[in-house]
């Protein structure tokens, strides 16, 4: 563990590195705009767009929202600033691999909400969400991309070079450069973003997250902190009978969770967040062979009851594995250093 989190946010946290750490991990968290229905989807902007003539757009399915992504949404806001037009992303909800794969989907890194609400907060005017159905899945490359032009007319249209679209991925760059004159739209493919061993991507993150001691490498990919939404409900009050209360938080199947262990981080309860030290998996202390793995967090100096609530957990820093111990005296102890270890590093100040 180093004393940087994101490579920009140096321990001990002040209140302002922490308000900037949680905005930016959140995506900023704000409240999603009233979609409007438009060709092929729903339409989120974040200012009236009036009916659109043209735009330039950027593709994908931005599941978390990586460095690569964000370096392609940059390359198409430029694009677009240029050409006085606003800049659209365009998304897929559900996720291709839930259709494509629905006994085995890939764990998710950003809930379709999310997406939505950061793309706009990296800068999108506006987020074309498109319903990933059967029936979409079917569509030959050049109807797919007629869905896509009818809804916002592309006059340049972005994507990583290894996009891929329409009936069995058959579509390729290749693909998009032969159809985009007939559509009137240039095709502006980007080299994928890379990062020491390789290009960036959710998949690669998605390993590194659920390796153990691989949250630094896979936050540095992300651009920011991996966060996970969940409803808090009634564990079974271990915690308590040591002396430190522990909210157990109920995520998606789907999201992708950090490997076992324990985690400093911050639990956002109805806006404000709370540095919290966050054990991800059973306690091997506790563990049956009937119970589920789990999440549950210790909020430093949090009192009240928040049963019901959905709340966010931000992942900043990996404390330890998950073992073992000997006796609840040494649990104990261990579990007191790192809620130390978060009171030292990550309880500056709550406020947003």
């Amino acid at each position: 563990m180093t004393d940087e989190i994101a490579g920009k946010f140096t321990l001990p946290l002040d209140a302002a590195a922490t308000q900037q750490l949680v905005w930016e991990s959140l995506l900023g968290d704000r409240p999603l705009p009233q979609p409007v229905e438009v060709p092929s989807g729903k339409l989120y902007a974040s200012c009236a767009l009036g009916d659109i003539g043209a735009s330039v757009a950027a593709i994908g399915a931005f599941d978390g929202l990586h460095q690569g992504h964000r370096a392609l949404l940059s390359a198409a806001k430029t694009d677009a600033a240029e050409r006085h037009l606003p800049c659209i992303a365009i998304t897929f909800a559900p996720d291709p691999s839930e259709v494509l794969s629905p006994e085995h989907p890939e764990p998710r890194l950003l809930s379709c909400e999310d997406r939505i609400r950061g793309l706009l907060h990296l800068g999108a005017d506006a987020v074309l969400c498109v319903p990933f159905t059967e029936e979409f899945m079917q569509l030959a490359p050049e109807a797919f991309l007629g869905r896509i032009v009818d809804a916002v007319h592309p006059a340049s249209l972005h994507v990583g070079t290894n996009f891929r679209f329409g009936y069995k991925g058959e579509g390729t760059i290749s693909t998009l450069e032969e159809l985009g004159p007939r559509f009137g739209m240039g095709i502006m493919p980007q080299d994928l973003s890379c990062e020491g061993a390789g290009p960036i991507s959710a998949t690669r993150i998605r390993t590194l997250l659920a390796t153990p001691d691989g949250l630094e490498a896979g936050t540095k990919l992300l651009g920011r902190c991996h966060f996970v939404r969940g409803t808090v409900i009634h564990g079974r009050g271990e915690g308590t009978g040591m002396g430190f209360a522990t909210a157990n938080v109920q995520c998606a199947p789907i999201s992708q969770m950090p490997a076992e262990g324990v985690y400093g981080g911050y639990v956002v309860v109805e806006g404000t967040p709370w540095a919290a030290a966050i054990n991800v998996g059973a306690p091997k202390s506790f563990e049956d062979d009937d119970r589920p793995d789990f999440l549950e967090a210790h909020l430093v100096d949090f009192a009240g009851d928040i049963y019901g609530r959905e709340v966010e957990v931000i992942f900043c820093a990996w404390l330890r594995a998950a073992r073992r111990f000997s006796s609840l005296e040494e649990l104990e102890q261990v579990v007191r250093q790192n809620i130390e270890w978060v009171k030292a590093n990550l309880s500056a100040q709550r406020g947003r």
